[in-house]
């Protein structure tokens, strides 16, 4: 039974928390919706829905939910290729059915198998993108569309030429409010008296700041005076029909068409799985360490996105910059991502005029951090302290790929590599065997483990082959519940070919019927042999140190 949650309980650090939240999605929703080929309100309907009804259907803690940069090329696509948004809103439609039908098929299960060095290493991956991304807009060069996670970009640059062109495009307007926003941030942390005052968040500081210091540029005439698109540009609807304009609904005509519902599932499948991925690392930042229904966080996806489409929305998921922010800002409950979509939702229809004053500058500092965090090289010390291998290989592997693909791709190069090293050990592991601790005459041990399948039948068929001649050998199966009949087959060949021809004296032990393959009745005296020499050679230790 799932437990009630106070919504209010954490009413003072939540609040604070979705107000951050919400000065981060405003850019992103816009930026993002862009980037789509969508009208630019798709993209707030879609981050107000995710805000209040995902939110307040998911029981994640810190998960905020809104338009995904990772769907925007499937989004840019499927328009061109339907013909109209109308009709691409069915397809969102169909998949927030979809999703909704595999969270009562408890598909949300499978997140289970994603391994930790795999999410860390997104999550790393994830904030190296947003900390170089913001860069550019840090210093007024704002070519790329805000919330961009793409290494290649859209306009023909990539991340790494992006931040040179940055050069010779630097706004020194944009540059001193960036600079004036991060010593907010960081320093206002750092005094005590500040720390205390929970309600008004830093970042909601920094952006007052940066507003009031571009308006004295401005009103001053100064060179420095930040407008156009180094500014938050939020359409402003100027009459009733404009306003009503900006809900589109779906075409339910276009319902039975077989290209409609190809986007609807490729929508689902790639929203799913990134949610999945999103509330993991959501899970792993929540301080209480809480966890969340993945079946019932599908079901909620589902419906936001079913919604989202009746109002003329984008697809969602849930989002890893958001999240992040969510929890560097202190959020207790899923209060704080409900307050987000709220404020969304007023500050568009109050006070658009306004929010269309804050720089895209201010708003980088914010994100700066978020990605620092993230990225935080202790996450990379820790991996390699932990295992230089087994845990650090898929963590790096994971995380680069992130940066220079996606997050799809690089989260299944990571689940790849994770695998392949699960084959290799469970191939080691399958029995026990140390060659090297033998001497001659002593009895040779091969113990197999409770499962030993066909990926097994390498390493078992090199120890049976490097075993010396003259040997004692017990291979025992007490322990298993199951071995492969290739690895039976092998056992077989060795006891009655090899095991003769270079004089083995070999026992099995343990072997069940179902195996097919006799115990040794007549060699079970080996062990009783080597049982009295161990028993010996302790007795006669106390004698030999004399």
């Amino acid at each position: 039974m799932t437990k009630k949650i106070n919504l209010l309980a954490n009413l003072k650090s939540d609040f604070a928390s979705g107000l951050v939240v919400f000065l981060v999605a405003l850019p992103l929703c816009l930026g993002i919706a862009l980037a789509s080929g969508a009208p630019l309100f798709s993209g707030i309907i879609s981050g107000v829905i995710g805000g209040i009804i995902v939110g307040y259907l998911s029981t994640s803690h810190l998960s905020v939910s809104g338009p995904a940069a990772g769907l925007t090329a499937i989004v840019l696509t499927a328009i061109t290729d339907l013909g109209a948004f109308n009709i691409f809103l069915t397809a969102v439609f169909i998949a927030g059915l979809i999703q909704l039908l595999l969270g009562f098929l408890k598909a949300g299960s499978i997140s289970n198998f994603f391994p930790n060095n795999v999410i860390e290493g997104m999550l790393a991956g994830i904030g190296v993108i947003i900390f170089l991304k913001q860069i550019p807009h840090a210093f007024g060069y704002d070519k790329d569309f805000e919330g961009d996670e793409s290494f290649v970009q859209s306009d023909g640059q990539n991340t790494f030429t992006e931040l040179f062109s940055l050069l010779d495009h630097i706004q020194l307007g944009s540059f001193i409010i960036t600079a004036i926003s991060l010593t907010i941030l960081i320093g206002w942390n750092k005094i005590d008296f500040l720390k205390r005052i929970k309600l008004v968040p830093p970042a909601l500081v920094a952006v007052v700041v940066g507003i009031l210091i571009n308006e004295i540029f401005i009103r001053s005439g100064s060179s420095l005076a930040i407008s156009g698109e180094h500014l938050v540009a939020l359409p402003v609807p100027t009459s009733f029909e404009e306003f009503q304009n900006i809900f589109i609904l779906p075409d339910f005509s276009a319902f039975t068409n077989v290209k409609v519902w190809i986007v609807g599932a490729t929508i689902a499948v790639v929203a799913s799985i990134e949610t999945l991925l999103c509330i993991e690392a959501a899970d792993r930042m929540d301080v209480q360490k809480r966890y969340t229904d993945t079946n019932v966080e599908l079901k909620a996806q589902g419906i936001g996105n079913m919604v989202s489409s009746l109002l003329g929305g984008l697809p969602m998921t849930s989002v890893v910059v958001r999240t992040s922010a969510n929890s560097d800002a202190g959020a207790k409950s899923k209060m704080s991502a409900i307050l987000h979509g709220l404020l969304l939702l007023i500050s568009v229809l109050a006070i658009p005029a306004l929010l269309n004053k804050i720089p895209l500058a201010t708003l980088a500092a914010v994100l700066l951090l978020v990605g620092y965090k993230l990225a935080n090289p202790k996450t990379i010390k820790h991996f390699w302290k932990k295992d230089k291998i087994y845990q650090f290989i898929p963590f790096v592997l994971t995380f680069v790929a992130v940066v220079f693909t996606d997050l799809l791709k690089g989260v299944a190069l990571g689940m790849i590599v994770n695998i392949v090293f699960v084959l290799i050990g469970n191939s080691k592991r399958a029995y026990r065997f140390r060659k090297e601790e033998y001497k001659e005459g002593d009895v040779i041990h091969i113990d197999l483990a409770q499962e030993v399948s066909f990926l097994n039948k390498s390493a078992i068929k090199s120890t049976l082959n490097e075993i010396p001649e003259n040997s004692i050998v017990i291979i025992n199966a007490t322990d298993t519940v199951y071995i492969a009949h290739d690895v039976l087959d092998l056992i077989k060949e060795f006891k009655k070919i090899k095991a003769k021809e270079m004089n083995i004296n070999i026992t099995l032990v343990g072997f069940k019927k179902a195996y097919k393959l006799e115990n040794s009745e007549g060699n079970k005296n080996t062990v009783t042999i080597e049982h009295r020499y161990n028993v010996m050679k302790r007795k006669m230790e106390p004698v030999l140190k004399q």
